[in-house]
């Protein structure tokens, strides 16, 4: 292993070799096993005398922190390294909002039997010796910021077909999953301060990541119609919507309530970001009509993924610009982290072209619509069910509070979340929300015996 060691000037050069050794060892950065350099080599790089690294290896070896093996070599020792890296204390600190924001949902270390949790894919039915046949062509260098060029044109078809959203490949930036076209959309709209309108309940990470960069998050009731626009705040610069499939409760934003928060939109000189997460899977009713679709005067913005039609670590996303926000949001990407990887996007292009990815959403519609239908056909008696057509998740109303419930679940291997995870509001309705994608027709029945 290649050890970086920095001599300064001539003096005590076996001491200092044994120190940055000792400090490489104690904080971590070399581990147990690990294999220093031979002495003569180790030399060499440093051109100081072999005797000068081998008193310093010595010296280690007499501590404990180095073992010696015949005809081996000289090897970091289990008993000389600590349990744990040693920070330093400083008087840096973060901001005040990342007191209160963690990763959600929270990671549970209890094992997963019944996996419900929601917005992950079933990635075992995926055609992965096909998808691994599309990477064999790797692309090498930064690219264009905004994305592939295939890439666009392929996904402009592909929504335009599907989800009948206007759109050409110049209107389209590829991100690293609906999260980064999120943070590129609040970096070109948002001031320290701004208001954000979000629904409640809603999806908490795009919350999470609106009060990061200093927003003014206000929370927006969600009734069986959608957001309820009379309820926005009048000076709100964004509202965030899951207009085609609520998060959580699945319901459909009317078309009476889209109508009216594009007018507002227009009206108060907004913006509206669609999130059209997971309506790829729809299994009933007529398909809803984006809000981009009918949006005449540029306020909204449309953003999807390929994380729940195809793979989670795919990490390929889009958002498609009004005209007024495009050039900003080119730079915003650029200055964000340059470019989405190539080689990946070159392959999601080919694999949308040659219609492997259509191909595998009708597959995956008709599982997951079997799983949709065992899922709400089953549920005990003291849920009631939200009715819902589309996407991987359905919630169903608790008529009292379901911590004790969940706390029993969660310990019997059932993964599962409760509608109050979504919201901040204290008068939330109980529930649970049901993942469906991660979790076999089979697993489902059983787990919904331990749902008591």
């Amino acid at each position: 292993m290649d050890v970086h060691i920095s001599l300064d000037g001539r003096r005590d050069l076996s001491g200092q070799i044994y120190r940055q050794l000792r400090a490489a060892i104690r904080d971590g950065r070399l581990r147990p096993d690990d294999a220093l350099p031979p002495t003569r080599e180790l030399a060499r790089r440093l051109d100081v005398a072999r005797n000068t690294v081998s008193v310093a290896y010595d010296r280690l070896m007499g501590e404990g922190y180095l073992t010696g093996r015949v005809g081996s070599g000289t090897f970091v020792s289990e008993a000389g390294t600590p349990a744990h890296a040693v920070t330093q204390g400083s008087a840096l600190r973060p901001r005040p909002v990342w007191d209160s924001i963690a990763p959600w949902p929270s990671q549970d270390t209890a094992p997963v039997t019944y996996d419900f949790r929601v917005g992950v894919p079933d990635t075992g039915l995926f055609p992965h010796a096909t998808w691994r046949r599309m990477l064999g062509s790797e692309q090498h260098g930064y690219g264009n910021p905004v994305g592939h060029k295939g890439l666009r044109a392929a996904i402009a078809r592909h929504i335009g077909v599907s989800r009948a959203v206007r759109t050409g490949p110049g209107d389209i930036v590829i991100t690293s999953g609906i999260q980064q076209a999120l943070d590129l959309i609040c970096r070109v709209m948002l001031e320290p301060g701004d208001r954000v309108a979000v629904e409640d309940p809603g999806y908490p990470p795009a919350h999470l990541l609106f009060r990061s960069l200093g927003a003014d998050v206000v929370r927006v009731p969600v009734d069986d119609e959608g957001l309820c626009v009379d309820a926005l705040p009048p000076n709100a610069r964004i509202v965030y919507v899951t207009p085609s499939h609520q998060f959580p409760l699945g319901v459909p934003m009317s078309l009476r309530r889209r109508t009216a928060l594009l007018d507002w939109a227009r009206r108060h000189e907004a913006l509206v970001i669609e999130d059209d997460y997971d309506t790829e899977f729809r299994f009933g009713g007529r398909p809803i009509e984006p809000l981009q679709n009918l949006d005449s005067s540029g306020h909204v913005v449309y953003v999807g993924s390929f994380s729940k039609t195809m793979l989670p670590s795919l990490r390929i996303g889009f958002l498609v610009a009004p005209a007024p926000l495009r050039q900003a949001l080119r730079a915003a990407k650029y200055v964000s982290d340059w470019a989405s990887p190539m080689g990946t996007q070159a392959a999601l292009a080919r694999f949308i072209d040659e219609g492997l990815l259509a191909r595998h959403i009708r597959r995956m519609r008709r599982e997951y619509q079997a799983r949709h239908e065992l899922l709400t056909t089953n549920l005990p008696s003291w849920l009631t069910l939200v009715p819902c057509a589309a996407g991987l998740h359905v919630t169903a109303l608790a008529k009292d509070d379901p911590a004790p419930a969940v706390t029993r679940m969660r310990a019997a291997g059932v993964a599962i979340m409760t509608l109050a995870e979504c919201s901040r509001s204290e008068s939330a309705a109980p529930g649970l929300v049901f993942g469906y994608g991660a979790i076999t027709s089979t697993g489902i029945a059983k787990g919904l015996e331990l749902v008591r």
